[in-house]
């Protein structure tokens, strides 16, 4: 499938810059696959869509501060985008660098008083491999320096406010690796977790690091030609066997993202079934994807051209996610990361 197909005319004004009021405060467009309706509502609504039994699967990645700024030896300004450690080596990582000329290996970079870092590595297409000198531990040093590292569409990505620690994160939170969010989790609040349980809806979460690749526009003409960059991925056995049970008794499973939906997806089309499993996932949903674990899917309102739009019209056909999108356009949606929600069932 050509590219082109992807794209679509979006009003600047319908980017969100910032969140909009609380969580689940936000819209809902809920598009039925089946028959093509397309309804609205308030995300606070989605416990009364779903159904008692359905599954809920949720990413509780931890987004690093991952955005430090600093110096050059030269004086000049500098902004790091931490991508990837390397392994059993907490001061070595793979970086996305910013700055007006490109560092010279061998040079260092300065964020403060007592943290710097070595350029130990040109590796390429903007990444570099730096070595860091701190006192204490790594997180504390990027928990006082780093920012989040908010996405390069919001116009207003060099300055993070206060709101964006809190907000730029999903309530349930908990393993630290993520350089971007799974940002269709934002609109979750611990009190609709709850209600979810009184309905007899079940919650489970699984873990995969999102990597800076979600923020890259697809280049192919071609979408097929595109290659996915590698993120790492855990599900632990209780995890596994509660979603293989719910497949084995026909409940609906509802992946919250597309990076929740790459890693159940990824493990069914490599083992033949949901189990507990870890490593790199790299798989790339496009329309002709055969989908073995998902029927619902709840996710934000992206970029033309990337790959999370892509995966939304594999699952939701594509004439159908452009008459989802055609709508959110003439209604005023938000979108993308701090913008409204559609839950594909």
């Amino acid at each position: 499938m050509e590219l082109k197909e992807f794209l679509y005319e979006l009003p600047r004004s319908l980017i969100a810059a910032d969140p909009a009021g609380e969580r689940s405060a936000s819209r809902l467009m809920v598009v039925d696959r089946r028959s093509g309706r397309i309804a609205h509502q308030n995300f606070s609504d989605l416990v009364s869509v779903l159904h008692p039994g359905d599954m809920i699967v949720l990413n509780d990645t931890r987004v690093l501060p991952a955005r430090l700024k600093g110096t050059k030896e030269t004086g000049g300004s500098v902004e790091v985008l931490l991508v990837e450690p390397f392994p059993n080596f907490s001061e070595l990582w793979i970086t996305l660098i910013d700055a007006s000329k490109k560092p010279r290996v061998g040079s260092r970079l300065y964020f403060s008083d007592a943290v710097s870092a070595e350029v130990i590595g040109d590796m390429g297409r903007g990444r570099f491999g730096l070595k860091f000198r701190y006192p204490g531990e790594f997180e504390d040093m990027i928990g006082q320096l780093g920012a989040p590292p908010i996405p390069p569409y919001i116009e207003r990505q060099r300055e993070v406010r206060s709101a964006d620690r809190e907000r730029y994160q999903t309530v349930y939170a908990k393993h630290p690796g993520s350089v971007a969010a799974p940002t269709a989790g934002f609109h979750f609040t611990r009190e609709m977790l709850d209600d979810f349980s009184k309905k007899g809806i079940e919650s489970v979460f699984l873990t995969l690091h999102v990597g800076p690749g979600t923020f890259r526009p697809v280049r192919e003409a071609v979408v097929e030609r595109h290659r996915m960059e590698g993120e790492w991925y855990r599900i632990d056995a209780p995890m596994g066997e509660k979603v293989q049970r719910a497949k084995g008794e026909g409940r609906r499973i509802i992946a919250v993202g597309s990076t929740t939906t790459r890693a159940l997806e990824w493990i069914a089309h490599k083992k033949g079934k949901i189990e507990a499993d870890e490593g790199i996932a790299r798989l790339y949903i496009h329309p002709g994807f055969s989908f073995r674990v998902i029927d619902g899917l709840i996710t934000n309102f992206h970029l033309p051209g990337s790959t999370p739009l892509i995966l939304v019209a594999a699952f939701a056909g594509l004439e159908l996610t452009r008459g989802a999108y055609k709508e959110a356009t003439r209604l005023n949606y938000r979108f993308y990361s701090y913008g409204d929600a559609m839950a594909v069932i």
